[in-house]
């Protein structure tokens, strides 16, 4: 079986990976993530999706490599990583008693070339008083978090709503994920007896 590395930092998708009975390294890309003027947002995602995975392949060619990209859009646009506290304030305040999208692709890069697929998720949140956003943003959780918040830690009280991936919300859509490795002949289930006989 083909090593698989996973073309991010993010600890979020890691448990994720490890959640499917994955065996893998991290390795993080540094990569411009700026949305080009008039980007949708699909595009976004899957563009710095691919692009994260064949960054990864580049530097590591016998391997598969699964690249992620994550956006939030709401009733204002696409909601990135707030730079700062003041901003994070803002996205939620934005996202309070409404509906919103998160869209994330996934790639999987590899001698197979790159294929990608998304999963969008609508969410709504209940009305958010001024006081437990202010709150929220002190602990710090919504700095490196699309949209400003992350639904599998404090930021989950907030949501009311959820229709579709919960784990594309976190970061990484597993049914999409497992997909793309069945299409090259890596399908997940294989390296679960393995895992459990390392525990024996």
């Amino acid at each position: 079986m083909r090593s698989i590395v996973l073309a991010s930092a993010s600890p979020r998708r890691a448990d994720l990976l490890r959640q499917m009975g994955l065996p893998f390294v991290a390795r993080a890309m540094d990569l411009d993530e700026t949305p080009a003027p008039d980007e949708a947002p699909a595009h976004y995602v899957e563009r710095l999706a691919r692009a994260k995975a064949m960054t990864g392949l580049a530097n590591d060619p016998n391997a598969l490599v699964i690249g992620a990209d994550t956006t939030v859009v709401g009733d204002v646009g696409m909601l990135g990583k707030p730079v700062d506290m003041a901003q994070a304030q803002t996205m939620l305040a934005s996202l309070s008693g409404r509906s919103h999208r998160v869209m994330t692709a996934v790639a999987l890069a590899g001698d197979h070339g790159c294929f990608a697929r998304l999963a969008t998720t609508e969410v709504r949140f209940r009305p958010l008083s001024a006081d437990e956003i202010f709150a929220y943003c002190q602990t710090g959780e919504p700095l490196d978090k699309a949209g400003g918040y992350g639904i599998q830690g404090r930021g989950g009280v907030f949501v009311d709503g959820l229709w579709g991936s919960y784990s594309a919300v976190v970061g990484l859509p597993l049914e999409e994920t497992a997909m793309l490795l069945a299409e090259v002949g890596e399908p997940v289930w294989r390296h679960w007896s393995k895992l459990k006989g390392r525990r024996q």
